[in-house]
């Protein structure tokens, strides 16, 4: 394949692959591989590795090519995403999960929309890959448990509140003129925590009400999901962390903006999906009982860990601070 300019119209581009985990060695190395072999080159790649020095040891050893940088800032995504910025050059970043695998036209379509000056973050689509068979329990408009795009997002190049982590990509100025993630609504390790993209968006519009943030669904990454996230048990504990992450959202940025995509969703998104499961049980498809309750689940443990978070001492002491 002939590779085109490392450019999409007048956007350069950096991509950031932030990691921890050795776990995901296999997946690192594949989407390290598939952006060698995308239609429009990155200017550069940089991975930040977080608090783990045996896999930025392992990593520089194995890819002396790629740059690797340790996380400077806080511990956790948020931090890692501040590092990669801060050393990160030309117009546009582009952040990849570290177990997501682009296609070859990725980058070159999360970049197309920023030739809309207005345009200031794009994101891209993540589809799941499941160890075995999509788990009854989580339906397709579920599946930002587990950090993919869930049905019910648009089908074509939209405007949107906030992007998905896992596949987004923004302009590099954005961070002088309104600051960087937070740390406060930041995964760490394992900690299913999450909602810094949604926060760092809403911010940007707050600040630049003539902002655009755009999904454009033909950027796709694929997603590996791992065995420990199709559990009944990681469900509830992500759910619940979903709840407390767009509580400190709320904190911080308005509780409007905070949860006026949520409260669409369910209204108008969930109804069908449960109406849909129902309907599989009752002609005597036991997985259709299995994802309505999955559906019933989530959205439980999501408003617990939300009114839960409302008011913890955490979440008032942001929003005297913010």
């Amino acid at each position: 394949m002939t590779r085109r300019s490392e450019r999409s119209g007048d956007q350069s581009a950096t991509v950031i692959v932030c990691t921890h985990s050795s776990d995901r060695w296999d997946d690192l190395l594949a989407g390290l591989a598939a952006l060698e072999t995308q239609t429009v080159a990155p200017a550069r790649v940089l991975v930040v590795v977080d608090r783990n020095p045996a896999l930025l040891a392992r990593l520089t050893a194995a890819r002396p090519d790629i740059e690797i940088v340790e996380n400077t800032g806080s511990g956790g995504v948020s931090g890692a995403r501040n590092t990669g910025i801060a050393k990160a050059d030309g117009e546009v970043v582009v952040f990849l999960d570290d177990d997501a695998r682009p296609e070859p036209r990725w980058l070159e379509l999360m970049l197309t929309p920023f030739e809309d000056p207005r345009v200031q973050i794009v994101g891209g689509r993540a589809e799941p890959v499941w160890p075995r068979d999509r788990p009854d329990h989580v339906v397709p408009e579920l599946d930002w448990l587990v950090g993919c795009t869930h049905r019910g997002v648009p089908t074509q190049r939209s405007v949107v509140r906030n992007p998905i982590g896992a596949s987004m990509a923004l302009r590099r100025d954005l961070v002088n003129q309104v600051g960087g993630f937070h740390d406060g609504v930041s995964r760490t390790g394992s900690l299913p925590l999450g909602c810094d993209d949604t926060e760092f968006a809403i911010r940007v519009v707050q600040a630049r009400p003539d902002s655009l943030v755009v999904f454009e669904p033909a950027a796709v990454v694929h997603h590996r999901v791992g065995p420990e996230r199709t559990t009944w048990s990681y469900l509830r504990r992500r759910a619940r962390a979903e709840g407390l992450s767009k509580a400190t959202v709320a904190a911080l940025a308005g509780q409007r903006d905070a949860t006026s995509v949520e409260r669409s969703y369910v209204w108008r998104v969930l109804p069908g999906a449960m109406l849909r499961e129902l309907g599989r049980g009752l002609r005597g498809d036991a997985a259709g009982w299995a994802g309505m309750a999955g559906v019933v689940v989530a959205l439980a443990f999501t408003t617990y860990g939300y009114l839960a978070g409302s008011m913890t001492g955490r979440v008032r002491a942001l929003r005297r601070g913010a």
